[in-house]
């Protein structure tokens, strides 16, 4: 088996103003910095009795911008995965969830559809996200079969990742969590995914936490 502990990045201004980010490269605010601080400071701890044998990234800067003081941290490189980055939303990236009925009626009426495979302006349906997701994962699961490694992401890769380990379809109501920096440990084995603790952040102040909405 292959334990993958699964990291939400930082805060960047984005999550504060409540905007679809997508694939918008936006860096971590202050808040996200001191969280992938306080992160790097709860890996250091794990790292006396935990091994970890690898560490990759989304390749968009406020998933790799969190992962950097964990890697100097466990002393592992960074491994650049452009198939963990977060759903691209097209038309409705750095809108705001008030207003996007308004701004582009049509693409969010596809995106809370949950229809995986309604077709969203110039962005990712659903279904194609979710095989993304899946396909990297197992990939990297496959390259490291009995090891610990770090996957720093997005939460709309986690609500995947979560409903892949869970059985729980895509158009389903999710009742977990996906909050900044967040630990969220999943045992791969073949095909078969586990979860096997979610939603960890007693490493972070509760006044900087986010959930993702979906």
């Amino acid at each position: 088996m292959t334990e993958i502990w699964f990291t939400r990045h930082g805060e960047p201004d984005g999550n504060r103003q409540r905007r679809l980010q997508g694939w918008q490269d936006i860096p971590l605010n202050e808040a996200g910095r001191q969280q992938a601080a306080q992160l790097a400071a709860r890996m250091r701890d794990e790292a006396v009795q935990t091994r970890f044998d690898a560490l990759y990234s989304s390749d968009l800067q406020r998933a790799r911008d969190t992962a950097q003081p964990v890697a100097e941290q466990l002393d592992l490189r960074i491994r650049t995965e452009p198939g963990i980055r977060e759903r691209g939303f097209g038309v409705l990236e750095g809108l705001d969830l008030e207003h996007i009925d308004t701004l582009a009626p049509a693409a969010a009426a596809s995106w809370k559809s949950r229809d995986p495979l309604r077709p969203l302006d110039g962005g990712e349906t659903l279904g194609q996200f979710q095989s993304r997701v899946i396909s990297t994962v197992d990939d990297i699961a496959g390259r490291h079969g009995g090891e610990r490694i770090m996957l720093f992401t997005h939460g709309g890769v986690l609500d995947i990742v979560w409903r892949h380990a869970s059985g729980v379809p895509l158009n389903a109501p999710r009742d977990a969590s996906m909050l900044n920096v967040s630990i969220n440990r999943v045992g791969v084995s073949g095909r078969e995914w586990q979860v096997l603790d979610w939603g960890d952040v007693s490493h972070v102040s509760g006044e900087t936490r986010n959930d993702v909405v979906r």
